[in-house]
C-alpha cells in the first residue's frame, strides 16, 4: 500500500508570462480539432501566460488510440516535469493511455517542483495516482482542445469570460477561491453538510487506480468529499462502479459527494430505467452523507475546476459548494505541503 504523503503539495503559483505547455498526455491530435486547439492557446494567452505545444502534439501521429507509446509519453511528461522553464501542462485530450505508464512518471521531479497539471477524464489516473504518491493538488479542470478551445467557444460570453476569470484565479491566487458559481441544476440528492478534502474524478477511473499499487490507502478517504462524474456505457456500469466502491469501504469513510453532469450514458432515467440519483441513493444506502448531484464539471463541459487535496465544504441542501484553501502556493515559498 502507499505510504501516505504529506498532503496537500501545491504547485508555486504562476505569474504573467509564465509557459504553459500543452501535451498529448494520453489521446492524439486529430486535423480536424487544429481550429479548436488554436483557441485554446488563445484562451491560456489571455490569461497571462505563454503557451508552447510539446513535441508529441502533432496532428496525424498516433500509435494504435494513443498519441505515442506509453513510454514516449511519459518521457516528455517527465522532460516537463523536470524542465524549470515549465510553469504548468494542461493535457491535449483525455483517452486510453495513462494507466499504460503510471509507472514511469518521474515522482522524485514531482516532488521537487510541483506543477499544476491540467484536465479530467483519462488525466484522472494522473491527479489520483500523483496525489497518492506525492500529495500533489490535482487540477481536474477542463482539457485544452474539447474544452477551452471547444465547449467553452460554445457557451454564453458571459459564461466563458467567468470561466477565465475562475481558471486565472485557481492558477494565480493564493487565496481560496471561494463558492463555485452554482447554477440553478444543481441539486440536492441528500441534504446536509460536510467539509473535507476533495477526492475523485471520472467514476471508472477511480475504480482502475484503486486497483493498481498506487491506490490511495483508504484511511485517505476519511472525511473526504468524493466527486465522480461518468460518460459512456449503460447505466448499470455507474451502478457497478459504485458497488466496487462501497465493496472497498470507500464509501463508508466519506463524508460527502458531489456528480457531475452525466454524458451519453444508455438506459438512465429512460422509461423503468433509474435516473442517476436513484442509483446513487439505492448503493449508499442507510450511510447519511450530503450528495449534491448535476454539478458541471466532467464530459459534459464547460468544466468548474474540482482540486483534488484541497479541502471543500458542501452544503448539499443550500447548493452550494466552496474551495476552502488555494490551490497554488505563494511563489516565494518552498515546494512544501500544508
Amino acid at each position: 500500500m502507499t505510504a501516505a504523503p504529506p498532503h496537500p503539495l501545491r504547485p508555486r503559483a504562476l505569474r504573467p508570462g509564465d509557459l504553459v505547455v500543452v501535451a498529448s498526455l494520453s489521446g492524439p491530435l486529430d486535423a480536424a480539432y487544429e481550429p479548436d486547439l488554436g483557441q485554446a492557446v488563445q484562451v491560456l494567452e489571455r490569461m497571462g501566460f505563454r503557451v508552447r505545444r510539446a513535441p508529441l502534439l502533432q496532428a496525424g501521429r498516433r500509435r494504435w488510440w494513443s498519441a505515442a507509446t506509453p513510454a514516449e509519453i511519459a518521457g516528455e511528461l517527465n522532460a516537463l516535469l523536470r524542465d524549470p522553464e515549465v510553469r504548468a501542462v494542461i493535457a491535449h485530450d483525455g483517452g486510453q493511455t495513462a494507466l499504460g505508464y503510471l509507472d514511469l512518471i518521474d515522482v522524485a521531479a514531482v516532488a521537487a517542483d510541483p506543477k499544476p497539471i491540467l484536465g479530467y477524464s483519462d488525466i484522472s489516473l494522473l491527479h489520483l495516482v500523483l496525489y497518492a504518491r506525492t500529495g500533489l493538488v490535482g487540477f481536474h479542470a477542463d482539457l485544452a482542445t474539447p474544452g477551452l478551445g471547444g465547449a467553452w467557444q460554445r457557451a454564453p460570453a458571459a459564461r466563458r469570460a467567468e470561466l477565465e476569470r475562475l481558471y486565472s484565479a485557481l492558477l494565480t491566487g493564493t487565496e481560496p477561491i471561494g463558492a463555485l458559481p452554482a447554477s440553478g441544476a444543481w441539486e440536492c440528492w441528500r441534504a446536509g453538510r460536510a467539509e473535507g478534502r476533495l477526492i475523485g474524478g471520472v467514476i471508472n477511473r477511480i475504480v482502475l487506480a484503486q486497483a493498481t499499487r498506487y491506490a490511495l490507502p483508504l484511511d485517505r478517504f476519511d472525511g473526504a468529499v468524493l466527486f465522480w462524474e461518468e460518460m459512456g456505457g449503460q447505466a448499470a456500469y455507474v451502478w457497478s462502479y459504485l458497488h466496487v466502491l462501497r465493496h472497498a469501504g470507500i464509501l463508508d469513510r466519506i463524508a460527502g459527494m458531489v456528480v457531475g453532469v452525466p454524458h451519453a450514458i444508455d438506459g438512465l432515467g429512460a422509461g423503468a430505467s433509474p435516473t442517476l440519483a436513484e442509483i446513487v441513493l439505492d448503493v449508499l444506502g442507510d450511510r447519511d452523507i450530503p450528495v449534491l448531484g448535476n454539478v458541471e464539471f466532467g464530459h459534459a463541459g464547460p468544466n468548474l475546476p474540482m482540486q483534488v487535496g484541497i479541502r471543500v465544504g458542501l452544503d448539499a441542501q443550500r447548493r452550494t459548494l466552496a474551495l476552502l484553501e488555494a490551490a497554488v502556493r505563494p511563489p516565494a515559498t518552498t515546494p512544501a505541503a500544508g
